[in-house]
């Protein structure tokens, strides 16, 4: 399995698009582990919609297709927190009216010009092919972005996280803060699209942060086993996909997921003992 590894990364598409994962997978997870506890789980999945209605204007028009899906799909993450704020909606309503609106617009306005083409499947289902070198340091800025995020405002993500009643008291600025967790995560949905696809961004979001709340206890604890968790199956579901032919995406997933199944299943099992 060295061997692949050597060989893999000896290609500059393929270091390009393990360096953009790993670093999506990084930022997905620690933002994860607040958007999971939070009950924002399914805003990867709405934004990561708006983000291919996006890249569907800009496939019609001859934009660059980054250019428009980061500024949509950040205001649509900012306009869905106000929604649920001073709407009275529930907010995974909010978020399965938006997606859908959007992803309806996205194949209209498509089945309108020249059909679907490759480019828009590579952001459907994702591509190991078409990560670029901008969207790579884009990428790797973003991660640290988000640790930096964490480092400094942990106090406060933690207070929002568990209690907003609380936060809100001591004076803290949530509506801020649940704004910048959006816009994060707005911008780590659509750098990932590329490597895991619009279909399945949303599960870098939930499942590693999902498995490490059924191993750790403390909020510390499930943001790295969270990180660790999201690293691992992306760098073994790439190593897998190059080694064998296999979709890299859904290799992931698959690995997620399979990890998710045995922590609940252990978690379980100790609850009976």
């Amino acid at each position: 399995m060295t061997g692949y590894l050597q060989e893999m990364l000896s290609y500059p598409f393929m270091l390009r698009a393990a360096v953009l994962g790993l670093a999506v997978s990084v930022a997905a997870a620690l933002l994860g582990v607040s958007l999971v506890l939070k009950r924002y789980a399914m805003i990867g999945q709405g934004l990561s919609q708006v983000a291919f209605a996006a890249l569907a204007v800009a496939t019609v028009f001859g934009w660059t297709p980054i250019s428009v899906a980061m500024p949509a799909t950040l205001i649509a993450s900012f306009f869905i927190l106000r929604i649920q704020g001073r709407s009275g909606l529930h907010g995974d309503a909010v978020i399965a009216m938006i997606s859908s609106l959007t992803l309806a617009f996205g194949v209209f306005l498509i089945s309108l010009s020249t059909g679907i083409n490759t480019d828009i499947c590579n952001y459907l289902f994702g591509s190991i092919l078409a990560a670029t070198e901008f969207e790579m340091y884009l990428g790797l800025g973003l991660m640290l972005l988000v640790i930096a995020v964490y480092l400094i405002c942990y106090r406060q993500l933690f207070n929002l996280t568990f209690d907003e009643d609380f936060a809100l008291v001591s004076g803290m600025h949530i509506e801020v803060y649940r704004s910048l967790l959006a816009l994060l995560a707005g911008s780590t949905i659509v750098l990932g699209m590329r490597t895991l696809g619009t279909l399945l961004i949303s599960a870098l979001v939930v499942f590693p942060a999902m498995t490490a709340l059924q191993i750790a206890q403390r909020f510390r604890s499930v943001l790295l086993l969270s990180i660790t968790i999201s690293v691992a199956c992306f760098s073994l579901g790439l190593l897998l996909s190059y080694a064998y032919g296999l979709p890299p995406g859904a290799s992931v997933v698959l690995l997620n997921g399979i990890c998710f199944v045995f922590a609940y299943g252990r978690r379980r099992i100790l609850a009976r003992v």
